[in-house]
């Protein structure tokens, strides 16, 4: 079993350091902790009254891995999912927020067990989750991340300034289809072919 922090770790390394990119409704982001989550818990590091992008600026890998623990693990129950989910989840809470519950519930829609999607780990999707990890246990976890994966790739659809999350500027897997294969066993990776087929609309 992975340790929590561990798993923190392992975020902070996937998110990078210090970005404010006006494309990314995000905006300024340290180690995947937004301005917007920032301002939420009055983080206001430099004291000056306002939470801005100099306090982003002055997160230190240790407070973003607090933030992660509390806020996007233990606030959200990520902790009482099944193992199996919990690591996936929890990365992508970070990255995407209650999305990353929205997504586990359509999930299991899908392989019916009937949710509310609401985006709120409650005793209805807890035990959904257990039950469905109990009937698929080798396969609860790359259903899930294929489902983030094909998350990512609809919100590229939609938003062609999001593209650049989705697809290098050479015209290969970007850092959200990375991120999402991470979690999917190597079988289920889309080949280059497959991923330029899946972008081809794109142009």
């Amino acid at each position: 079993m992975q340790k929590v922090r561990d798993i923190a770790e392992k975020i902070i390394l996937r998110e990078g350091g210090y970005v404010n990119d006006p494309d990314d409704p995000g905006g300024a982001t340290k180690y995947g902790v937004t301005i917007h989550t920032m301002r939420r818990l009055g983080l206001d590091l430099d004291g000056n009254g306002v939470v801005d992008a100099a306090d982003v600026r002055r997160l230190t890998r240790d407070q973003a891995i607090e933030i992660f623990l509390k806020q996007y693990y233990d606030r959200p129950r990520i902790g009482e999912l099944p193992e199996a989910l919990r690591a996936s989840v929890f990365d992508m809470y970070v990255n995407a927020g209650g999305n990353a519950v929205k997504i586990l519930q359509r999930l299991l829609n899908q392989m019916e067990h009937p949710v509310t999607v609401d985006g709120v780990l409650g005793p209805q999707t807890l035990a959904a989750a257990h039950r469905a990890a109990n009937a698929a246990p080798n396969h609860i976890a790359d259903a899930y991340g294929i489902a983030r994966r094909n998350y990512y790739f609809a919100l590229a659809d939609r938003r062609a300034a999001s593209r650049k999350y989705a697809r290098t500027r050479a015209g290969g897997k970007g850092g959200w289809i990375k991120r999402a294969e991470e979690f999917i066993s190597p079988r289920y990776h889309l080949s280059a072919e497959e991923f330029q087929e899946r972008i081809s609309a794109w142009g």
